[in-house]
Order: structure tokens, then C-alpha cells, then sequence
């Protein structure tokens, strides 16, 4: 069973999330923007989502995880939740 190891911000807006991917690009550290701006309850872990196998999260943020080059940081992602940016350290 495939697995991965990710991190996200999310966020309400598209604008929002471009914004952060900039500061991200720019040398901000992901984790650190996570604490502060991510709606999502892993933003107290940096946006640390744990490992991660394939169905878990809803399908947008699934095929990030799972299909796209590790790493980089992905989105705006929009889902049901809002925007999201997405980093995958490893999958195996």
C-alpha cells in the first residue's frame, strides 16, 4: 500500500494561497506560514499532515500527494475546504 509524507496550508482564497507560494519561493519557511495563516487544525504542526495513504484525503489534495514531483510546493489546490498548498518530502 502506497504511503506519503506531506505538509499543506490551507487557506479561503486563491489570492491568498498565490501570495504564500510567493513568500514560500521567496526563502519564508512553509512551516512557519502554516502556524499563522493554515485554517486547518495541522497549522499548529506547521501544516504537518502525518503520513498519508491514498483515499485519506479528498481527491484534489490526493492527487498532489501522490501523482506530483516531490518537494515542490503544489497549488492553489481548490477543494470543498478552500485553497490549498501542498509540499511532499516522500512517498514509497
Amino acid at each position: 500500500m502506497a504511503k506519503a509524507m506531506a505538509r499543506h496550508i490551507l487557506v479561503k482564497t486563491e489570492a491568498e494561497a498565490a501570495q504564500l507560494k510567493q513568500r514560500i519561493a521567496k526563502g519564508e519557511a512553509f512551516d512557519v506560514l502554516a502556524r499563522k495563516h493554515s485554517l486547518c487544525p495541522s497549522g499548529k504542526k506547521g501544516g504537518d499532515l502525518g503520513e498519508v495513504r491514498p483515499g485519506q484525503m479528498v481527491r484534489a489534495v490526493d492527487q498532489v500527494i501522490f501523482k506530483k514531483a516531490l518537494r515542490e510546493v503544489h497549488g492553489p489546490v481548490k477543494t470543498q475546504f478552500g485553497y490549498h498548498l501542498i509540499q511532499v518530502f516522500y512517498r514509497e
